[in-house]
């Protein structure tokens, strides 16, 4: 298989947009990654799928080789870079993935910019109601009376923000591979060399509270909740959609994933993967790239 190469794409607000292409066929496939990781993270899958496919994963705003000049406020800033992104490679159609936080702003493209995007695929996604971020309470338990609602409140949460920032800050590959050990890589782990690679490319991320914040603050559905009033255009998307989740995925719950099946509704299947975790990448590769391909080829064989 060629060899990836990595190129840049500069947006009309000033940022620079790097992005990872793999030659393929005339399907397309747009992987957006999640938080802190990058395009880079993508590398098993992009090996692993069929060769007919072209494939393009970008590194967002704040990410990898991407610059981060001006702060995102919010889940639509990402998308619309993505847009700006696919305008720039021509892109008319073509299946897009969207990994973790990478769904949210996978779903807001869709919303925002339909016909573009032929098939929608939600992997570990946040949920079409936001991914809450609570106060804590003095026991150390989330206080699910007192959701945040500000970038401040963010900002200063001594139970996660904090402490994650710090680790960004002393550059502490040790303290960021115990916390993915303990959230995401609790079954299977990478090869040694891609760990190393990954949490180099970890240390990229210039935006952590801010994505936070766009997460608490995404609202698409028709309800209501205290960060952020339902914008009720999840019913908007209209294409097909393949819902992803691990049945040990610890970082989203069973329950978000099933607010977004509710919220999408008809147009959407929900398979959860079988002894996965929040990186099926990583945990079982075989049968998420088989869950892929079968969606993105179902009706083209019919």
């Amino acid at each position: 298989m060629e060899k990836m190469s990595l190129s840049k794409v500069q947006l009309q607000n000033g940022e620079q947009l790097a992005y990872r292409e793999r030659p393929g066929g005339e399907e397309v496939i747009v992987l957006v990654h999640g938080n802190m990781t990058s395009s880079k993270h993508w590398d098993v899958l992009i090996d692993k799928l069929d060769a007919k496919y072209k494939v393009y994963a970008i590194d967002l705003r704040g990410f990898g080789e991407s610059t981060y000049h001006t702060r995102i406020k919010g889940i639509k800033d990402f998308s619309d870079d993505l847009k700006e992104v696919i305008d720039a490679l021509q892109l008319k159609h073509f299946n897009l993935i969207g990994w973790s936080t990478g769904g949210a702003i996978c779903m807001q493209f869709a919303v925002d910019y339909p016909g573009y995007c032929e098939k929608l695929i939600l992997l570990a996604s946040a949920s079409t109601r936001g991914y809450p971020f609570y106060a804590t309470n003095l026991d150390g338990t989330p206080n699910l009376a007192n959701r945040f609602q500000t970038i401040e409140e963010i900002e200063n949460d001594p139970a996660k923000t904090i402490p994650m920032q710090g680790l960004y800050d002393m550059k502490n590959k040790a303290g960021l591979r115990a916390v993915w050990n303990a959230a995401i890589y609790t079954h299977n782990q990478p090869k040694e060399e891609d760990y190393d690679a990954y949490l180099d490319d970890m240390l990229t991320q210039r935006n952590l509270a801010d994505v936070y914040h766009a997460l608490n603050t995404f609202n698409i559905s028709s309800v209501d909740n205290q960060a952020a009033k339902g914008t009720n255009q999840a019913k908007d998307i209209t294409i097909p959609v393949l819902i992803l989740r691990g049945d040990r995925d610890f970082v989203v719950t069973e329950e978000m994933t099933q607010e977004i099946v509710t919220d999408l509704g008809e147009n959407a299947t929900y398979i959860p993967l079988t002894n996965c975790g929040h990186s099926p990448l990583i945990d079982d590769l075989e049968q998420l790239t088989n869950r892929i391909e079968n969606f993105i080829s179902k009706e083209k064989e019919q």
